[in-house]
This record gives C-alpha cells, sequence and structure tokens, in this order.
C-alpha cells in the first residue's frame, strides 16, 4: 500500500530589484500553438518609440490560470473601488480596432 503524496511546498522569493516593478500601460499578447507571449510596454506620451520592460512566456494552461486569477481579482476590486472604467482603445498606441497588433 502505497502513502499519499504530500504536496510540494516552495519558497517564493522576490529579489530587491524584482520587488520595486516595472511601469507598463500596454500589453500586447501573441500565442501558438504551445505558448502565450505578453509583452509589457510602457509608452510616454511624445515619443515615438518605446521599449518592452518585460515579457512573460505561459503555457496555454498556465495563463487560463492566470487569466481566472485575473478576473477574480478584478471582482475583488470592483467590489472595494467601484467599477474600473475602460478607456477608448481607439486612441491608445499600438491598439488597431480591427485587432491586429504592431508587430
Amino acid at each position: 500500500m502505497s502513502e499519499p503524496k504530500k504536496a510540494q511546498q516552495i519558497k517564493i522569493q522576490v529579489t530587491d530589484k524584482v520587488a520595486d516593478g516595472e511601469y507598463a500601460n500596454l500589453a500586447i499578447v501573441t500565442h501558438s500553438a504551445a505558448e502565450f507571449v505578453m509583452d509589457f510596454v510602457r509608452v510616454m506620451p511624445g515619443t515615438p518609440k518605446a521599449n518592452v520592460q518585460a515579457r512573460v512566456i505561459m503555457t496555454p494552461s498556465h495563463v487560463k490560470a492566470f487569466y481566472h486569477a485575473l478576473q477574480h481579482n478584478i471582482e475583488k476590486f470592483e467590489t472595494q473601488h467601484g467599477e474600473i472604467r475602460m478607456t477608448d482603445p481607439s486612441h491608445l498606441p499600438g491598439i488597431k480596432m480591427d485587432g491586429s497588433l504592431p508587430n
């Protein structure tokens, strides 16, 4: 008779550099059959170029779990602080109303 396996606990640490975070006001999401790529960009007014501040690559199942975590946290936020108002995406840099991305 085998003993039930105990769930492994992972100690997650954040370095000082990572803890400072990166500000991004644009996220570009692309995908293939195997992965999602999320580029987080900081766009500054009057500047013709913008650099990717961070790129996160995840499997489809991890992205779906992340999506549900975001959805849950948005619901909690709006319960506490009211509805998040969306900016009209037609005037945001890099966003085209036809759904295409600036790559």
